[in-house]
């Protein structure tokens, strides 16, 4: 059961000793009148705060206020300041108090009745009865099961509090209320995170839980949630590590067992229970879910025939509740409007899906279809799943997306999909779900599945779709002809789609006209290769219609990898003016050639890419311009992504070390829309560095990867861009260009250290050293030796660091490289940190953020603050340590760095640590973990080993312990040194 938080009953109205109501046209002050009693005692008029006298005055005023209107006698007031030993002048005392509070408060509010006081407050102006409102109406939202609405008022509730609540108010009375006010506090606290734990947010509440259990360890119930946040987030030893601290730490202070919940929960942990996967209380049946998707492309208005099909799917599909699941799969060749069919069909069957509805194109067709896992994280986070408590198996991932589908009813619309491989793992599995599948393959290792093999139109269907399109009054004048034309068509409806757009977007045109076009015998289906030669021949009803400058756009376009173009991009590829190629692009979607994913942004369906490069390869003359448009594409992104690394990183030369483009690339107005353009872009840029490994374009491309490290350093694209510099690197390696070679080898280093992966870094950086002697680069020398020394440091050989550092400032200080100089600083800081030069550490911090304060630098200037935090703090100067580190925090946050913000938190959890406030240190050790951190599992193990220290001192021993373990596991997996300092700290356990 829930511990549902109450209001304490002398909070709330009561019936009697109600002063005479008074209009609030006769004292329309008390209107504007406002207080506050969670934090100190306030009062405003309007917007200006009132002084509310001496302690004592403030104590009669929280009197009056927490009687919610109702009259106080003057000996219940004497009661409530001074208790049983009032002074002599008590009374005289109390009406002096009065008399200063109402020369203050507004006309009206402070009433004398029958020898007492009341205050009368308007609806709404008291912060308490605020938030009492609030809690009420999100037990009514969990009540109906909208938990997304009862936690959004709980925490608007929980926003009213403002410190101590009656915050240094004397007096018994105000005693015994801020006791139950903080207790009230803390109850919302919990069911808070009780519906935090029930909508999936288990690694966001092990930090909150972590130091609450700290202020409040003999509280079970918080004791209770962190255990099952630690179990849902993967970390079963932590989880019954904390059961084993509650019980010891029970024992010892009470001399008590654990609840029986408590005990309940550590055998269902123990036991693996698949129910406390499942949310935590058991609440009424949700009238609405918690997040209701609507993902199904809209229906096309025209939809035409396929009765039979509709009848069979919708009656399958509405039968779906009671039954394991419903999966139907549709297979037919390209065009033959399977996605068509399946999205009307689910808008038909909708109604019995009310828990909502989840739509994915697979990209099946295609070289590079959706991966299952990377689908999946997109359904999870639609479902109401927030980022950090989402796995990162294929395996994790699918039991998580089957447990939050447990008791819903979603419909899954699977359209494009390769196989049946990649099919299985989105299934939802649980009763009164449904899926509909579409792909080109029958899926008859789809096991229990509802197969449904799509056919091409009836005559009757295909010219009763053709009419739709074009107009009743064209075709019923030329029956015969229009007959023709969808013959032509195959009869395959986006063939007939294609021709009467073209038609219905010409109103000279006959429809005569139009079937003499598709005369021509290459536009016949052929029967028995029906699956591809039928797709071509659609694909050529659109392309030979098209006017040249449309088809040029056609062919030139479809030759970029990325899995759209935006128009700026379509612009460099075409070599024209934004309007012209908006023209065009416009002209193609209208064919249905080309879709438009969102305003400014074009996308090919797979198979008619392919068709389009088939008819660059045969129709692009001469054969160079296609080259030549892939390269104008290249250019324009690295001029792009150039502009957004110097704007993000003013003084640093790197730029002026990459190829030159005649692009100039976009123009950003500041760097926050420079660093949304190119997340946006991400898998464009990335798919054309490999795209663009030629001998001739091959260091645009490395260079690319330069101009783009923000996508590996921001975590959200590493594994992409660890692949396009890998290629990138070898392609390099093979045609002996030791430039490019050199620097895709730092930046595949780059990409290596981030994730704690120091040896192969290394193994990198001494052959791009040499190859930094071969070509003269100075770019490749500098960041090399840079790159070294950060591994250096990372793997505990600062000496040896320190050497690289210095010739790396060395480099960078002869190219004019201040920004890379100042990198390296920080850099050095930290490996005479290490060393214990702790005052030469520091002050070489400070000249990396000198240097990063002239030249403008407020992004980087985080890594400067990082490292000043880290000498301060060794230098025992921990709160200047913290707001150093507190600043690089919020910094990183903005530019969404999240693994800097991840390493900064665990850095601050060691300053606190070392401060003695080991609450804190857990707190931000455990959003170090959920957060994820530079270093990969290197440093997840050092967070472990700091979060495990915090929790010792705090006398969670068992989860300490716990945390020791697994940091010591990680430790042995890799060599690391660290290892031994983590067996130290479980040696005493062992021995005793």
């Amino acid at each position: 059961m829930v511990d549902v938080p109450r209001v304490p009953e002398q909070w709330r109205p009561a019936s009697g000793n109600t002063p005479e109501e008074r209009t609030e046209g006769e004292y329309p002050e008390v209107r504007t009148s406002r207080f506050s009693v969670l934090g100190p005692v306030r009062a405003w008029h309007g917007t200006v705060q009132l002084n509310t006298g001496s302690p004592m005055q403030r104590a009669l005023l929280a009197a009056l206020l927490l009687r919610d209107g109702r009259t106080a006698t003057a000996s219940e007031l004497i009661d409530a300041l001074w208790g049983d030993e009032p002074p002599s002048q008590a009374l005289a005392a109390v009406r002096t108090y009065a008399s200063r509070l109402r020369k203050v408060l507004p006309a009206g509010v402070l009433l004398s009745e029958s020898g007492g006081y009341a205050v009368r407050v308007a609806e709404g102006a008291l912060d308490l009865t605020v938030a009492e409102d609030l809690w009420a109406a999100a037990e009514k939202a969990r009540g109906v099961g909208d938990l997304c609405r009862a936690r959004s008022l709980v925490n608007k509730a929980l926003g009213l509090w403002d410190g101590e609540p009656l915050a240094n108010v004397p007096g018994p009375y105000a005693d015994t209320q801020r006791t139950r006010l903080e207790e009230w506090q803390l109850q919302l606290v919990e069911s808070r995170l009780d519906m935090d734990l029930e909508q999936g947010c288990h690694a966001e509440a092990v930090s909150e839980l972590t130091a609450l259990t700290a202020a409040h360890p003999l509280r079970e119930r918080l004791r209770e949630l962190l255990m099952l946040a630690l179990y849902r987030s993967g970390r079963q030893a932590e989880a019954l590590a904390v059961y084993a601290d509650t019980r010891r730490l029970l024992a010892d202070e009470l001399g008590v067992d654990p609840r029986p919940g408590l005990k309940e929960l550590q055998q269902r942990i123990l036991q693996a229970d698949p129910g406390l996967t499942e949310p935590s209380a058991a609440a009424p049946e949700p009238a609405t879910t918690v997040v209701r998707p609507a993902q199904l492309p809209a229906t096309v208005p025209d939809f035409t025939g396929r009765k039979s099909f509709v009848a069979e799917l919708s009656d399958i599909l509405s039968t779906a509740e009671g039954r394991v699941m419903a999966v139907s799969a549709l297979a037919g060749i390209g065009g033959v409007g399977k996605t068509t069919l399946a999205v009307h069909v689910a808008h038909v069957a909708r109604t019995h899906f009310p828990d909502g509805q989840l739509y994915v194109d697979l990209q099946g067709a295609g070289s590079r279809a959706a991966e299952p896992e990377t689908v999946l994280g997109a359904f999870l986070r639609a479902l109401g799943t927030a980022d950090s408590a989402i796995p990162d198996s294929l395996e994790e991932r699918a039991a998580l997306y089957r447990s939050v589908l447990d008791g819903r009813r979603v419909l899954v619309l699977l359209d494009n999909a390769r196989d049946a491989a990649q099919v299985r793992p989105l299934l939802p599995g649980m009763e009164g779900c449904a899926a509909l599948v579409t792909s080109r393959v029958r899926m008859v290792d789809l096991a229990g599945a509802h197969l449904v093999d799509l056919d091409v139109m009836s005559p009757e269907e295909a010219l009763q779709l053709f009419t739709k399109i074009v107009g009743e009054e064209r075709v019923a004048s030329e029956r015969d002809a229009a007959l023709d034309v969808v013959a032509a068509c195959g009869f395959l409806p986006l063939a007939i789609r294609i021709a009467a757009s073209r038609l219905a977007a010409r109103r000279t045109w006959t429809v005569s006209t139009l079937a003499a076009k598709l005369a021509d015998e290459r536009r016949r289906l052929d029967e028995l290769q029906a699956g591809d030669l039928a797709v071509k021949a659609t694909f050529e009803l659109g392309y030979g219609q098209l006017e040249p400058a449309q088809a040029r756009a056609f062919r030139l376009l479809g030759l970029a990898d990325g899995p759209d173009l935006s128009l700026a991009a379509a612009a460099a590829v075409l070599d024209l003016s934004l309007e012209e190629t908006e023209d065009l692009l416009e002209a193609l979607v209208d064919t249905s050639l080309i879709e438009s994913a969102a305003p400014g942004r074009y996308r090919y369906h797979d198979l008619v890419r392919l068709y389009a490069r088939a008819c660059a390869e045969r129709d692009e003359q001469p054969p160079s311009e296609r080259d030549a448009a892939m390269s104008r594409l290249l250019d324009f992104y690295l001029a792009s992504a150039a502009r957004v690394y110097a704007i993000e990183r003013p003084g640093d030369r790197t730029v002026e070390h990459l190829e030159v483009t005649p692009d100039v690339g976009l123009e950003f107005d500041d760097g926050a829309k420079a660093f949304d353009w190119l997340h946006a872009e991400a898998a464009c840029i990335l798919a054309c560095v490999q795209q663009s490994l030629a001998p001739n374009s091959l260091r645009r491309a490395v260079d690319l990867i330069l101009a783009a490290k923000d996508l590996a350093e921001s975590g959200a694209s590493s594994h992409r861009y660890e692949a396009a510099t890998r290629a990138a690197r070898d392609v390099a390696a093979t045609v002996g260009d030791a430039l490019a070679e050199g620097r895709a080898r730092v930046s595949l280093a780059q990409v290596l250290n981030k994730v704690g992966r120091f040896d192969a870094a290394a193994a990198e950086l001494e052959l791009a050293a040499g190859l930094a002697l071969e070509s003269g680069d100075p770019w490749t020398n500098g960041n090399s030796l840079n790159e070294q020394g950060i591994v250096n440091n990372c793997i505990n050989q600062p000496a040896v660091g320190e050497e690289q550092l210095l010739r790396a400032i060395g480099v960078f200080r002869a190219d004019g490289n201040r920004h890379s100089e100042a990198s390296a600083l920080c850099n050095l800081s930290r490996a005479l940190l290490l060393m214990g030069r702790t005052s030469k550490s520091i002050d070489l911090a400070r000249q990396g953020m000198a240097i990063y304060s002239d030249l403008g630098v407020t992004f980087r200037l985080a890594n400067a603050k990082y490292a000043l935090g880290l000498g301060l703090s060794q230098a025992g100067r921990h709160s200047e340590a913290l707001d150093q580190l507190t600043d690089a925090l919020g910094i990183f946050a903005e530019n969404r760095q999240r693994l800097w913000q991840g390493t900064t938190h665990y850095r601050i959890a060691q300053v606190h640590f070392s401060d003695r406030r080991a609450a804190q240190a857990a707190q931000h050790a455990e959003q170090a973990l959920s957060t994820g951190c530079v270093g990969g599992d290197w440093m997840r193990a050092n967070v472990l080993t700091i979060l495990g220290r915090a929790l010792h001192s705090l006398g969670q021993v068992d989860r300490a312990q716990a945390c020791w373990r697994e940091a010591l596991a990680i430790h042995e997996a890799a060599g690391a040194p660290e290892a031994a300092q983590v067996r130290e700290l479980l040696e005493p356990v062992a021995a005793a």
